[in-house]
């Protein structure tokens, strides 16, 4: 069994953005794990029953592989910034919103972005959709600069990776529009020393190869 506990994680997927985001505000430290999507190691595949990342691995064997449960047990072990606990608002308030952006926002990103996957749909209806939602947190938003106060919460990290995800596919279209205070938490958020920190790029890992601790 590792020292450490076991992250498996690929760089661009926002699941494991978020993942990774909880764990380095919380100082909780891992053995990072990344993931090539299209061959995945035998490991990772007899760790995770979804074969989905991120992936976590407990020093007693235990397994969480939702994104959000891995920041709650994170932050549930230190939270020195506060995330679970709102100036505004409460943890509960904070899922429900998480949970809304996972469920309604993240099927039409799916449907806008690999529009090639749903030949049935139609991307830029399913862009529209997700803008309402996108509307919705820019007048949040307007209010303090974060979703829940004055300061960055398990909401802000928890979302800020799709929201990134949503304004890539077509940048030029995303920053035309009339989101004043969305674009400025995003420009914010990508700007940050927090993200720098969590985008490093790490070679595939191999059964063997040396430990890459994160968090360090």
């Amino acid at each position: 069994m590792s020292q450490l506990p076991i992250l498996y994680s690929f760089r661009r997927c926002p699941y494991a953005m978020r993942a990774r985001l909880a764990l380095r505000s919380s100082g909780k430290q891992v053995e990072l794990r990344e993931v090539l999507l299209r061959d995945k190691a035998p490991e990772f595949l007899a760790a995770s029953p979804s074969a989905t990342v991120p992936t976590l691995v407990s020093q007693d064997g235990s397994v969480i592989d939702e994104s959000l449960d891995i920041m709650l047990w994170a932050l549930g072990k230190n939270d020195p910034e506060g995330w679970l606990e709102p100036d505004v608002g409460s943890r509960d308030d904070m899922i429900s919103l998480i949970e809304e952006m996972d469920g309604p926002f993240k099927t039409s990103l799916d449907r806008y972005k690999y529009e090639s996957r749903y030949p049935d749909g139609d991307p830029l209806e399913e862009r529209g959709r997700a803008a309402s939602v996108l509307g919705g947190l820019d007048a949040q938003l307007k209010q303090t600069g974060w979703l829940f106060g004055s300061r960055a919460s398990l909401a802000d990290m928890a979302i800020l990776p799709f929201i990134r995800q949503f304004a890539n596919v077509d940048r030029a279209w995303f920053d035309g529009e009339d989101w004043p205070a969305a674009k400025d938490w995003l420009e914010r958020f990508e700007a940050s020393d927090r993200f720098g920190a969590i985008m490093g790029k790490y070679p595939r890992w191999n059964s063997g190869d040396p430990v890459t601790v994160f968090g360090e």
